[in-house]
């Protein structure tokens, strides 16, 4: 019987698991892809809005010669801090199910290898992300294999028409690395402006290259289909056929509440929030608890790892105090 099991082993999670050890219990993660599996699938060469010191986890510091951290930065600090705090990772393993049981909970996984495992714990913490459920356009050909939902590198597409569809941070990132990568970039957003969330530092740049006709920009526009080469945008005023090699949808992304709700946990149906107690995070169901985004409900940008990361600490001072010692 395990005293605690997470699933999901990105920065909120790891830092659960660290407060739990830290009280006396003995954490297992189950997480399906690598570690941090969502900062992994993040733009190649990004860089972090948050200063180091607000990413950091287990009071470890994340040091860095840089302002803000990059990617490959954030990846070496979380493995690093899995390691010295020896923690439990089961990765590439994926859970397939849940039940209640008189002791806690049964959960089933199965790992890269297709082997079948069932854990028993008397403490389930839910602390899955958002990042592999992207929003889609609702739109004919966003199915075909050019459209894609996640951003790596610019250089595959250079020379190419690129259509990037989104107005914040991650859209015009994208569309300034294609842009100097040599791709013809359009940027379709469906907002009169850019996000007021777009960086302070980026937005005058990416101003700069629409206004020099580097980029070129659709507000108020829609994508109302996608061909093999071509799409169709609606900017408001009329409907025009756009040459397209290539969609990059990045209109943001949605947690996965299903699991949860298959436990009896329940939702507010107006702000998506799972039902919980924002001190101990302990949902509706006793001993089940989440962290990170899977509580921030429809705005999934009100928690990040700069607040999610304190979760843990609540869960664990909530399970040892119902511990005999």
């Amino acid at each position: 019987m395990e005293d605690v099991l997470i699933v999901g082993g990105g920065p909120c999670g790891l830092a659960a698991a660290i407060a739990c050890k830290r009280a006396g219990l003995d954490p297992i993660i189950i997480e399906k892809g690598s570690l941090v599996h969502s900062i992994y699938r993040y733009p190649t060469y990004m860089i972090f809005h948050s200063t180091p010191e607000l990413l950091e986890i287990g009071s470890v510091p994340f040091a860095t010669a840089n302002d803000k951290p990059t990617r490959q930065e954030a990846l070496n600090y979380y493995r690093l801090v899995a390691s010295r705090e020896n923690l439990r990772v089961n990765v590439y393993e994926t859970v397939t199910g849940a039940v209640q049981t008189a002791g806690g909970f049964r959960v089933t996984t199965t790992d890269r290898f297709s082997t079948s495992h069932v854990y028993e714990t008397k403490n389930l913490i839910i602390a899955t992300g958002y990042f592999d459920n992207p929003n889609h356009l609702g739109v004919p050909g966003e199915e075909l294999p050019k459209v894609s939902s996640f951003y790596k590198e610019a250089h595959p597409f250079s020379g190419m028409n690129v259509a990037v569809v989104g107005g914040n941070n991650s859209a015009v990132d994208a569309a300034m690395e294609l842009e100097r990568a040599g791709a013809h970039v359009t940027v379709i957003c469906r907002r009169p402006e850019l996000s007021e969330k777009v960086k302070a530092w980026t937005r005058p740049v990416f101003e700069s290259l629409i206004t020099k006709g580097r980029i070129r920009m659709y507000f108020g526009a829609n994508v109302t289909s996608i061909e093999e080469r071509s799409i169709h945008v609606n900017t408001g005023s009329e409907v025009i056929s756009l040459d397209n090699d290539h969609v990059f949808s990045l209109i943001g992304y949605r947690p996965d509440r299903s699991f949860l709700h298959s436990l009896g946990v329940k939702t507010d149906p107006d702000s998506g929030i799972p039902q919980h107690d924002p001190e101990t995070m302990e949902t509706n169901v006793p001993h089940l608890y989440i962290a990170g985004v899977i509580a921030a409900g429809h705005h999934a940008n009100a928690i990040f790892i700069e607040n999610g990361r304190f979760h843990g600490e609540g869960i664990a001072r909530h399970i040892t105090s119902g511990i005999e010692r």
